[in-house]
């Protein structure tokens, strides 16, 4: 496992959803090829599948070739920290292999 802050946590979503993270949840990835910012991209949802923020873009490019191939990569939250209106949170990433 490698760990990794989430980007974008400054989505007004995030706002809601956060109260509800505890340590250790279960946070899901989802590749977005289609992204028109980055076609690597890959979002961080809760188990509601509700949007966190993405994968910082330096880290995403390994990950999303994995994804890409079938592989399932989770996370689950080690730590969570409001600064200002931007969420800190830190995501352990996990690979399960079936």
């Amino acid at each position: 496992g490698g760990e990794c802050a989430v980007a974008g946590t400054r989505l007004p979503e995030v706002k809601g959803v956060a109260p509800s993270l505890a340590q250790g949840s279960l946070l899901l990835r989802k590749r977005e090829p289609a992204n028109v910012h980055d076609s690597l991209a890959i979002t961080i949802l809760d188990e509601g599948g509700n949007q966190l923020g993405y994968v910082p873009r330096a880290k995403n490019e390994p990950l999303a070739h994995l994804m890409d191939a079938g592989k399932l990569l989770f996370g689950r939250l080690e730590s969570k920290e409001w600064q200002g209106n931007w969420l800190k949170a830190d995501v352990g990433i996990f690979l399960r292999d079936f």
